[in-house]
């Protein structure tokens, strides 16, 4: 039986860090089968009295805590990885909130699952007031929803899990590496890709990485986040991720993707545009376009070091 960490990494979410440390608190998982890490990354609200208010009301959880100055969430979660003791790693976010059962289905799934690799669960949103009437299924996963049935099954091709519900092996970034600490959050940026980059190195090494829908959590979605500027923010950081990541392998890669996205992307954004204006959704479909767009605008900009 194998011991899991769960790393939690945070930064100024002093109004949700609570929730997602209680949910952790209440799994029905033995509290000597796992532990829970917490790394503070220079958070400047209150998410350090709360962290330490949480670790005195829960000292039978065996719960560590640390604060990682370097600013940015892969090295966050490079931190987590370095403190962690046990041999399955969990990364859930700090506005999450994990179903009683979750870390227990992540154990039995891993003991019974010899050729996991990585898996991540199902995650729904819960939003702050109510879901938009432009957001389309195809937009759901900038909320990091993900719901792909009850079955468990493989993540093919492309799809990979969200970085709000993933577990790995721990031996997997002795592998691979770490987390690439030019990719991710920084800060209130909204990068990304550096889940995606880790994926990608498993699945070209021909592992398994599977969906495993009884992993459980919540994600809060304020509506803050589903303001049009945060939008904006979001989808010019998925391009411009995209751009360090692909060109952190090689120029003709970035190449590739560029071409994919004008050649691939643009005509299926097209298509599901044209789809929802004739069924009378004129606001979900302009909302596509203005993703589509603001990821290319992202993904082609020059990037300054």
């Amino acid at each position: 039986m194998k011991k899991i960490s769960v790393i939690v990494c945070t930064y100024n979410r002093s109004d949700y860090i609570l929730k997602a440390l209680n949910s952790l608190a209440r799994q029905i998982l033995p509290t000597n089968q796992y532990e829970v890490i917490i790394i503070n990354n220079n958070s400047t609200d209150l998410t350090d009295a709360l962290c330490n208010a949480f670790l005195q009301e829960q000292q039978n959880l065996n719960c560590l805590y640390f604060i990682e100055k370097q600013q940015g969430l892969s090295y966050a979660r490079n931190r987590g990885i370095a403190e962690s003791s046990g041999d399955i790693l969990v990364f859930m976010d700090d506005d999450a909130q994990a179903d009683e059962n979750y870390l227990s289905e992540i154990r039995d799934f891993f003991d019974t699952t010899p050729d996991v690799e990585a898996c991540g669960g199902r995650i729904y949103p819960d939003f702050e007031s109510k879901q938009p009437d432009w957001m389309s299924h195809f937009l759901l996963p900038l909320t990091s929803t993900i719901d792909m049935g009850n079955k468990i099954k493989l993540f093919k091709g492309t799809k990979y899990p969200v970085g709000a519900n993933m577990a790995f092996r721990k031996d997997v970034f002795q592998k691979y590496g770490m987390f690439n600490t030019d990719l991710g959050r920084k800060g209130n940026n909204l990068d990304g890709s550096e889940e995606k980059d880790i994926f990608m190195k498993i699945k070209k090494d021909n592992k398994k990485i599977y969906y495993l829908p009884s992993a459980i959590i919540k994600h809060q979605v304020p509506d803050r986040r589903l303001t049009f500027d945060f939008f904006k923010r979001q989808a010019i950081g998925v391009g411009k991720s995209e751009q360090i990541r692909t060109k952190s392998i090689s120029q003709s890669t970035y190449i590739q993707f560029v071409l994919k996205e004008i050649l691939i992307k643009w005509s299926v954004s097209m298509l599901l545009f044209s789809y929802y204006l004739v069924s009378f959704r004129p606001k979900k479909s302009w909302k596509l376009l203005q993703f589509r767009w603001y990821v290319s605008k992202g993904l082609l900009k020059n990037q300054t070091p």
